[in-house]
């Protein structure tokens, strides 16, 4: 295993080298945010890739295979009080470096290496975009180590535990994007009130993707996301419903925030045409056999740009490309 780089990790790192790290380390651990996420305005850009990294390194505890579920807690809470400035970033470092010493991703090492880096850049947020952040990652941290407990074979005992598992995991992170748009939008703000669930629709139908895809290594792992006693096909329902909602919550962005629509158009579309691409196969035993090629990323990624700017387009793309899920 190589030993983490520890890129820009100095007493003398600047701002700017502070946001080349986090720059430089979104696009190693994150090929799609890598995309998204500078398509936003810059202040925003800037505080939501920071978010992303640290919810990174909430998910390097709980993919750890190897960790039990007591240690998983044990440093998700080191993490959160390291977040929340009550205790020393430094007593979370080192303890989870030792712990994931048999962790094979060197950049989500590096990245745990340079929790600092991403502490400072989020401490040069305004108050309130770091409080939207705190409150995420504090949900996101006990959310994710309650289930840390819960792991098993066999999956989540019912689909409201399922739901409950999406939100800690992903629907809060719609809520934060909403906050965030919000503090930076007054048009956004306005045009979102009464419609918060939306929000967490986005960020759910984003982690049902995710737990679809990602099944084949869960397996593999001994784990399921998935609820018992639901079928495949009905997943499938519940997520394409999550998705019409995360389509209602796009076109509710006023549409002179382009990069906000566009950010957010282009998360759903590549979930969208993952799904669609699982529901076509009866069964896969890797991830990779329906994971997007380069190509169609690129080629989402350039008609995301004309269709962010239409409704009607986004509405044409979207009943298309979901026909399979609701066989």
């Amino acid at each position: 295993m190589r030993a983490p780089k520890q890129i820009l990790q100095t007493p003398t790192s600047s701002p700017s080298a502070d946001l080349a790290y986090q720059k430089a380390i979104l696009r190693s651990v994150s090929r799609t945010f890598a995309l998204t996420i500078p398509l936003l305005p810059a202040n925003i850009e800037k505080v939501v890739g920071n978010t992303y990294l640290l919810c990174r390194i909430v998910d390097t505890i709980e993919d750890a295979a190897d960790l039990s579920a007591q240690t998983k807690q044990l440093l998700s809470g080191l993490f959160l009080d390291a977040v929340l400035e009550k205790a020393p970033v430094e007593t979370f470092v080192r303890p989870c470096l030792d712990a994931l010493k048999n962790y094979n991703n060197p950049d989500e090492l590096d990245l745990i290496a340079n929790t600092p880096t991403v502490l400072r850049i989020l401490h040069t947020c305004s108050s309130n975009d770091q409080e939207a952040v705190s409150r995420c990652v504090s949900i996101m941290s006990e959310g994710m180590s309650f289930f840390h407990g819960k792991q098993n074979q066999s999956g989540l005992q019912d689909l409201p535990e399922f739901e409950q598992y999406c939100y800690v995991v992903a629907g809060v992170v719609g809520e934060l994007l909403t906050t965030i748009f919000g503090n930076h939008s007054p048009a956004f703000k306005k045009q979102m009130l009464g419609h918060e669930d939306l929000a967490i629709a986005f960020g759910q139908a984003l982690q049902m993707t995710n737990i679809l895809k990602d099944s084949p290594e869960d397996k593999a792992r001994g784990v399921s996301w998935k609820p018992v006693n639901v079928s495949q096909s009905e997943l499938f329902k519940i997520a394409n419903q999550k998705l019409q909602d995360s389509l209602k919550y796009i076109l509710l962005i006023p549409k002179q925030e382009q990069g906000m629509r566009r950010f957010c158009f282009l998360a759903f579309g590549l979930a969208v045409l993952t799904l669609s691409k699982i529901s076509n196969c009866n069964e896969f035993a890797n991830k990779d056999e329906v994971k997007l090629s380069r190509n169609t990323v690129m080629s989402f990624y350039g008609f995301t740009k004309w269709a962010v700017k239409s409704n009607i387009l986004m509405k044409t793309f979207f009943y298309f490309s979901s026909r399979s899920l609701v066989k």
